[in-house]
């Protein structure tokens, strides 16, 4: 397994984390606790989770295990959660003021079972409460102790320079990470979202790497998912977006380019997709999802795939999200370029 540093911090967190997204909902407690001692056996040791996750049951699943594992086992680990999302419906139980967030993260430290969350993220935006408000608040949960590390999920580039910014400029403990969506079907943010992750100095923690299944292989031109898949086991919701995202060439050019790949390399789809992932700038972390122990254990495999160059850039190619409108692509660059020999 291999470490990497979380943004600009000094902790050490592996390179593939484990999602909890499928705890108490797709996976029953006793097969979490074999896929959280499977990923630790692995030398993982970023387990990332939210409150809302099966109706708060993941974090409480999770702090189950740590409960029974132990301190020494819990200070290996750096625990991540998320707040932003009601949980029940009370008005104030939802967004990111003083009040919601105090209250989100002290129950989360309950369901947990632990002193301090090692990475408290914000879920999503909220243009509801000042940014001062969100960001002071973070600050002051990591003077009190309650979290070391705070970091952001689902922000625009504009939104999080805003908030790393207001967090420096003011001396309040800036954030450390993004966890954005990020896969070869979905390089979005591409476009302006990384530049400032690294402008910040900040990682990228991507989640759904696989694109909900799609880049595992399992779908086909011709056939509709059907049985133990997310799309096939929700045949209403599973049909529509099955067509949607069917109906784009680009689709099945990427994962025709990653069957390609994955044949000469001798390794599964998935572990391709993820190698790739892996190798993108800015990311830190990939976040592994799995319904089971074996799907887990595939993912983590991707630890021995090694893409040479060549196949990197037919990937690339494959997946190009095509951002060749201005402001973005020749004609923005030429714009944005800056030469000395009397260019423009």
């Amino acid at each position: 397994m291999e470490y990497r540093l979380l943004g600009r911090s000094g902790a050490a967190v592996s390179s593939l984390a484990l999602g909890t997204m499928t705890f108490g909902r797709e996976t029953d407690e006793a097969g979490s606790h074999a896929q959280l001692d499977e990923y630790v056996s692995a030398g993982g040791n970023l387990v990332d989770t939210a409150d809302v996750y099966s109706g708060t049951e993941s974090e409480s699943i999770i702090g189950r295990w740590l409960a029974a594992r132990g301190a020494a086992a819990r200070d290996d680990l750096v625990i991540a959660t998320k707040g932003r999302f009601p949980t029940h419906g009370d008005p104030n139980a939802l967004g990111l003021s003083r009040k919601h967030l105090t209250q989100a993260l002290d129950a989360s430290l309950r369901r947990l079972q632990t002193e301090t969350i090692d990475l408290y993220q914000v879920h999503a935006w909220d243009a509801l409460t000042p940014l001062e408000e969100t960001v002071r608040t973070l600050d002051d949960a990591a003077r009190a102790g309650k979290i070391r590390y705070w970091g952001l999920s689902n922000y625009t580039a504009w939104q999080l320079t805003k908030a790393h910014d207001l967090a420096t400029t003011r001396g309040w403990l800036a954030p450390v990470t993004l966890q954005p969506q990020y896969n070869l079907l979905v390089r979005g943010i591409e476009a302006e979202i990384v530049a400032a992750v690294q402008d910040a100095g900040m990682g990228l923690l991507p989640w759904s790497p696989l694109a909900g299944g799609w880049l595992t292989g399992k779908y086909s031109r011709d056939e509709p998912p059907a049985g133990a898949s997310r799309l096939g086991e929700d045949p209403e919701r599973g049909m529509e977006a099955y067509a949607k995202r069917s109906a784009q060439e680009r689709t099945w050019r990427v994962i025709d380019a990653v069957r390609s790949v994955a044949d000469s390399v001798g390794a599964t789809p998935a572990q391709v997709a993820l190698a790739w992932l892996l190798g993108r700038p800015a990311v830190t972390s990939v976040i592994l999802g799995a319904r089971t122990l074996e799907q887990l254990r595939g993912s983590l495999a991707v630890v021995d795939v090694v893409l040479s160059d060549e196949q990197v850039r037919a990937l690339d190619d494959a997946s190009d999200p095509g951002f060749d409108d201005y402001p973005y692509g020749p004609a923005g660059e030429n714009q944005r370029s800056r030469r000395i020999d009397g260019g423009r």
